[in-house]
């Protein structure tokens, strides 16, 4: 496990890899989100392609629990550290995406309870999705990873229109920035 220090779960150090754009999301644009059900932090159940109106998701790999270390040379992996701060950013900039959007969630494999921790420690006013049987991320056959045994979704933003897909980001990085390019699709 990383010695990283658990307080520094909100900071990105400066010497993070980048990732690359390996085509692995060149797919979903313009894609039709199947009926999947998905937890929601709330307890509710969440089916994307049912919600009208315009709705960012934004996908990550897992998120630090203060008191946990992260997996062995999670620092290493391009793309894979920076949960806690994306989540942040769109924290911290949600009145500002209302203006836009009708719905927001940030989605991992994650249980709902693991995820609900995250919500609550760092007030997220936004739901997280639990594709914890892989179920969504499978149908849309979206990137991932590996990291200790454990099969993880690479970082990747989509704006979705009445169920189906009309704008990715992937590669995300850095983490905390990628709410600037959900921002600028709409006042482009």
């Amino acid at each position: 496990m990383s010695n990283t220090p658990q307080s520094s779960y909100l900071d990105l150090p400066d010497d993070l890899p980048i990732p690359q754009d390996d085509g692995a999301a060149d797919h979903l644009q313009g894609k039709k989100l199947d009926s999947i059900i998905l937890s929601a932090t709330d307890g509710s159940k969440i089916d994307l392609s049912k919600l009208s109106g315009t709705t960012v998701v934004f996908i990550y790999p897992m998120t630090g629990v203060p008191g946990v270390a992260l997996p062995e040379g999670w620092d290493d992996i391009p793309g894979a550290r920076g949960c806690t701060p994306q989540a942040c950013s769109y924290r911290d900039n949600y009145n500002e995406l209302k203006k836009y959007v009708d719905n927001l969630f940030g989605l991992s494999v994650q249980s709902s309870e693991y995820q609900k921790e995250l919500k609550d420690r760092v007030e997220l006013p936004y739901e997280i999705l639990s594709d914890l049987d892989f179920k969504f991320a499978n149908s849309l056959n979206l990137p991932t990873f590996e990291a200790n045994s454990m099969k993880l979704l690479k970082r990747l933003t989509m704006i979705i229109k009445d169920g189906v897909i009309i704008k990715k980001h992937y590669p995300v990085f850095p983490s905390n920035k990628d709410v600037n390019w959900v921002l600028t699709s709409f006042s482009a």
